[in-house]
């Protein structure tokens, strides 16, 4: 076997030697392939050298191969036979196949086989030789560009779904505390209704949001009252006193009028008036 620089150690993935445009040569004819090293070696590629079918399958398993040019007659295993198994272990590589011997029917079986991309004769045509293995390097590299773009865009699609699958989670987390929330404030809506204590809710607009039944009663049809601004239609409740605690005489009767705001243990905004009856006469 014979490696041109002493380059039978694998190339890795991390290494300088990786992202090099490797060629392999396999001709069973040391002269051969001596004169396509010379010939090639111009274009700057990489070049591994085998002498035969099985050795070419050896570097294979130790290199990154881009493009294999191989002979057609070689002791032991026939190149479009070399070219075959290359393709089913290293289906990435592009493969030519170089030989003085035009076999039709081996030939044609491999070329629709897809084992050889193309198929050329000795004596070569120097220009032509290199301009179709700058070829089937152009294609090779095309090739890796979209590997390496389907593989970002799985990635993407990955993290995308995650990402969509931890925003389902959030929102449905989202919702049930929602739901939860609504209940609660259902239960509280309907606790404070059936309260005797005369309650209204305001906005923190000041507009009246809630008036129960103890408060409707004591306020005649407190329903129509719902929606206005408390400090205008109920402006006894406010004044002259605006938050503060005091006594106030409705119907000849005395309660104690409060302001709670809201929002000390909760995020409800607004406040909440209550009138709690003192029993004590005007």
């Amino acid at each position: 076997m014979d490696v041109q620089d002493a380059s039978a150690t694998p190339v890795s993935a991390e290494s300088p030697d990786a992202a090099r445009r490797t060629l392999l040569l396999v001709d069973d004819e040391q002269n051969i392939l001596a004169a396509l090293k010379r010939l090639l070696r111009r274009d700057d590629y990489h070049i591994l050298t085998a002498t035969s079918g099985q050795e070419g399958l050896d570097l294979l398993a130790g290199h990154a191969v881009d493009v294999i040019v191989s002979d057609q007659r070689m002791p032991g295993m026939l190149g479009a036979d070399f070219l075959r198994k290359a393709r089913l272990l290293y289906p990435q590589t592009m493969r030519i196949m170089l030989s003085g011997y035009t076999e039709l029917q081996a030939v044609t079986d491999a070329v629709n086989e897809g084992a050889i991309f193309k198929f050329l004769t000795k004596p070569w045509d120097d220009q032509q030789l290199r301009a179709h293995i700058a070829e089937a390097f152009r294609l090779k590299g095309i090739d890796d560009d979209n590997v390496r773009l389907n593989e970002q865009l799985r990635e993407a699609n990955l993290a995308l779904s995650v990402a969509n699958d931890a925003m389902q989670a959030l929102l449905r987390q989202q919702q049930n505390q929602i739901s939860h929330d609504e209940v609660s404030l259902g239960i509280a809506r309907e606790v404070l209704q059936f309260l005797p204590l005369p309650i209204l809710g305001l906005g923190e607009d000041g507009m009246i949001a809630f008036i129960n039944a103890a408060a409707a009663r004591l306020f005649d049809g407190g329903a129509a009252l719902l929606g206005c601004e408390a400090a205008l239609v109920l402006p006894r409740l406010f004044e002259p006193y605006a938050g503060a605690q005091r006594l106030l005489v409705i119907d000849g009767k005395s309660y104690v009028v409060a302001l709670h705001a809201m929002g000390a243990r909760s995020r409800s905004r607004g406040s909440l008036v209550t009138l709690c009856l003192t029993g004590a006469p005007p």
